[in-house]
């Protein structure tokens, strides 16, 4: 009877190890790839300049992750999201934007992010392509850089929504 005993003790202690396994394959990760969406309520004020405009302001709001491929991000996570922008249009139309951001997580790991954007505009019904970089962190996001495509959308009501796909990796 003993023996029978012990075989639920042992799947037990065999389950444990195989969880404490995969919690630390998942912590190792060194990749991976991210999609988030961002929600902002924007503050800008506009200059002309030399025969075009200089905007600069900042955006506010949260950013969310709607999926990953593993730690450190977590599908379902929301941050406040804090990015400072600047954005030069030229008589030619075209749109210089670059905006620093940084993601601050309910732990308050932050997550550095910038993003630069010659394509569309920043018009209410606007909006366009770009390219950002992760330039790292803190905690968590310690040494994390990549890259992300995003699309930005200008809404009625100084809102602005951002969706954003990202591969990461450290070193």
């Amino acid at each position: 009877m003993t023996g029978l005993r012990a075989i639920p003790a042992v799947a037990i202690a065999m389950s444990v190890l195989l969880a404490l396994q995969a919690t630390a394959t998942a912590e190792a990760q060194d990749a991976g790839s991210i999609r988030m969406l961002q929600s902002y309520d924007q503050d800008f004020t506009t200059i002309n300049h030399a025969g075009g405009a200089i905007t600069g302001g900042s955006l506010v709001g949260t950013s969310t992750i709607l999926e990953s491929s593993g730690p450190p991000f977590v599908v379902g996570e929301t941050s406040i999201a804090k990015c400072i922008v600047i954005v030069g249009t030229f008589r030619d139309g075209v749109v210089d934007l670059e905006s620093p951001c940084t993601f601050t997580d309910v732990e308050g790991d932050e997550i550095y992010l910038l993003a630069l954007r010659r394509d569309g505009d920043i018009a209410e019904g606007g909006g366009g392509e770009g390219r950002a970089q992760i330039m790292g962190g803190t905690g968590k996001f310690a040494g994390v850089s990549g890259e992300c495509t995003y699309v930005t959308r200008y809404l009625p009501v100084n809102h602005v929504d951002t969706a954003s796909k990202c591969a990461w990796q450290r070193p």
